[in-house]
């Protein structure tokens, strides 16, 4: 247990020759959750849901209707996990503090919180290329972008179109052939699936490069001049996370299903508060939260590079 901010472990603050102490606080980046995610009101511990497969194509008629059913799809849970943290203060120390530091320990709080939910938020991304499980678990029991999914649809090639996973360092090349691998893959049932990526996620460190490859107009990485396609022909927004932890790993994206799919579960927000021990006259103060995260079974709306 952190022990009682007081007069002895923080002199310095009763001191008034001392012109200005620094706390250390950083600007908070812009909140990404609703960016990446649905946010929904929560009301069950765990949140449940299923998907099912796509049905066939049409049959030439012949005096008969052929009838057709979806099977059951994969299984998903998204459980909640409570959030907390303390700080406690001597009375004396908070009445006579000279610079404001305690007040701005009060606020950390908060910062505390905020950079939690964005950690969390990210883990979509940071834990892409594994089975997590921290908060959300599907039955098909593969890391949201693998070359191993699979289709409880039996007859069901999954060879072609259900490989999500690649390995190529972002370069122009590399960004050509996951556009057409991601415009390939195919639904539950093996048919293609209508989607366009329109979001280049990476991150910091692979910014300018990013930035660079989409917007050059002309002659990108060449002397010819030929027109950059990926300036002309695709709309895409570079998007770039502090919070993604590894410096190489890139993602396509398309914006529109990743919504529809990526849910965040609020069942308490960020709430803060305060009591003041009686007889130790020590003022306590707490952040606490409790949420959770996930998504559908689906993962067609992602395309993720893991490079070594």
């Amino acid at each position: 247990m952190a022990s009682v901010i007081s007069k002895a472990g923080f002199p310095d603050i009763l001191d008034p020759r001392y012109r200005e102490v620094t706390y250390d606080t950083f600007k908070l980046q812009k909140d990404m959750i609703p960016f990446f995610y649905n946010q929904v009101a929560s009301t069950q511990f765990v949140e449940r849901g299923t998907d099912i497969t796509p049905m066939g194509d049409m049959d030439e008629f012949g005096g008969t209707i052929a009838y057709d059913s979806p099977d059951q799809g994969y299984d998903w849970t998204a459980t909640h996990k409570e959030f907390a943290k303390g700080i406690q203060v001597e009375r004396a120390l908070w009445e006579f503090d000279q610079f404001g530091v305690i007040d701005d320990l009060f606020g950390e709080l908060a910062n505390s919180a905020f950079r939690t939910r964005q950690k969390d938020a990210a883990r979509f991304l940071n834990m892409a290329f594994s089975d997590d499980t921290y908060f959300f678990d599907t039955t098909e029991n593969v890391a949201l972008c693998s070359d191993s999914h699979t289709t409880t649809r039996s007859g069901v090639s999954t060879s072609a179109g259900f490989d999500n996973k690649a390995t190529s360092a972002l370069s122009p090349t590399a960004l050509g052939t996951a556009i057409t691998a991601f415009r390939k893959l195919k639904d539950l049932g093996g048919e293609r699936i209508n989607v366009m990526p329109n979001l280049l996620i990476v991150p910091v460190d692979l910014r300018d490069r990013a930035l660079e490859i989409i917007k050059t107009e002309k002659g990108l990485d060449t002397a010819e001049g030929t027109i950059n396609i990926y300036n002309s022909d695709y709309d895409f927004n570079v998007v770039d996370w502090i919070y993604l932890t590894d410096t190489n790993n890139w993602f396509l994206a398309d914006s529109v299903m990743m919504k529809k799919n990526l849910k965040w579960y609020d069942k308490v927000k960020p709430e803060f508060a305060r009591v003041e021990a009686f007889d130790e006259l020590i003022a306590k103060y707490r952040a606490y939260m409790f949420y959770t995260l996930g998504r559908g079974s689906l993962w067609q709306f992602i395309y993720g590079s893991a490079v070594s």
